[in-house]
């Protein structure tokens, strides 16, 4: 635990002890994919040949890259890091632990469920849930990760707008936006453009 890592986690604004964030990232990187994987062993022949047929490298990642996979296990971690227990979400919210339970199965909050539930942080403001998330949630396609959902409910979006400016589905919430629009574009996650 390096000074360099206390620093880097406090100007994030992540308030982790730097050895429990380590263990986040190295059980992120076990969860994410196998180490060095080759990127040909998960396509048929077949598909490898119109694969490489339309310019895409399928080779091994030479020794001296850096792994694309480190990105991805930092954002892992981060999030897990950020995410409330059920404990946690009951405190939060002013309510029994069991009726945060009762609001997952009735897909009024989401979460994911690692060594118990864990639910992301966007979909909270302040003691209360994220105004229109009733209508948010039923719309998000079921095959969507959890990152994948935090990613596009934190990422500025050209159809919301407030002022001229692009905004994040969470802003446009919290700004009492119609949370139909951000409904509409969630339902669209995962499929080509």
């Amino acid at each position: 635990m390096t000074a360099g890592l206390e620093s880097v986690l406090a100007e994030a604004g992540l308030k982790i002890d730097p050895g429990k964030f380590l263990r986040l990232v190295a059980d992120a990187a076990r969860k994410v994919s196998p180490p060095q994987p080759n990127p040909a062993d998960y396509f048929s022949p077949a598909q490898r040949q119109v694969l490489t047929d339309v310019g895409l490298d399928l080779s091994s990642y030479d020794e001296r890259e850096t792994d694309p996979r480190a990105s991805t296990i930092a954002a892992r971690a981060v999030f897990a890091d950020s995410s409330y227990s059920v404990a946690d979400t009951a405190r939060l919210l002013g309510i029994d632990s069991s009726r945060v339970r009762h609001r997952l199965k009735e897909g009024k909050l989401t979460g994911w469920k690692d060594k118990g539930w864990q639910l992301p942080a966007w979909q909270f403001s302040g003691s209360t849930v994220l105004p229109g998330l009733d209508v948010v949630l039923p719309a998000l396609p079921e095959d969507q990760p959890p990152l994948m959902i935090a990613a596009f409910m934190n990422t500025p979006q050209p159809d919301l707008e407030i002022d001229g400016k692009p905004v994040t589905p969470r802003q446009w919430l919290l700004a009492h936006g119609d949370p139909h629009a951000v409904a509409e574009l969630a339902s669209t996650l995962g499929t080509a453009a």
